[in-house]
């Protein structure tokens, strides 16, 4: 048997605000942009060169949506970003302005910085 998590949601405020930093400023790939319906679209993006798990980049709806906006773990890192080179893509990040809430530290498992997303949600990348 095979299993893999096929996506994670991201509650967001804005889809094309969403599309625009994950592609732009964090690289990654759109993977499908389709309208649902008038107020609802399938967004899922990646980061290059992973062929798994994609973010489900989803508009909230409703006020207990818009409150779980950057909430989505009560505060700690709720995203991992792995990467083979950690300072070439630190340097590239801080060059697209990307906030990083923590400078790089060594830690047993590699090196890792904690950035926030435009939506609040935290990060860490790791090399």
């Amino acid at each position: 048997m095979k299993q893999f998590i096929a996506h994670i949601t991201v509650v967001v405020t804005n889809y094309d605000e969403a599309i625009r930093f994950y592609t732009e400023k964090l690289n990654f790939d759109l993977i499908e942009d389709t309208l649902i319906n008038e107020n609802k679209r399938w967004v899922l993006v990646r980061p290059k060169g992973s062929s798994e798990c994609s973010l489900l980049l989803a508009k909230a709806v409703g006020e207990e949506q818009q409150r779980s906006i950057g909430q989505q773990t009560g505060g700690r890192v709720f995203l991992f970003l792995r990467t083979d080179d950690f300072w070439r893509d630190y340097h590239a990040m801080q060059d697209k302005h990307i906030n990083f809430v923590h400078e790089p530290r060594v830690e047993p498992y590699g090196t890792v910085a904690v950035f926030k997303d435009p939506f609040g949600n935290l990060w860490d990348l790791l090399g």
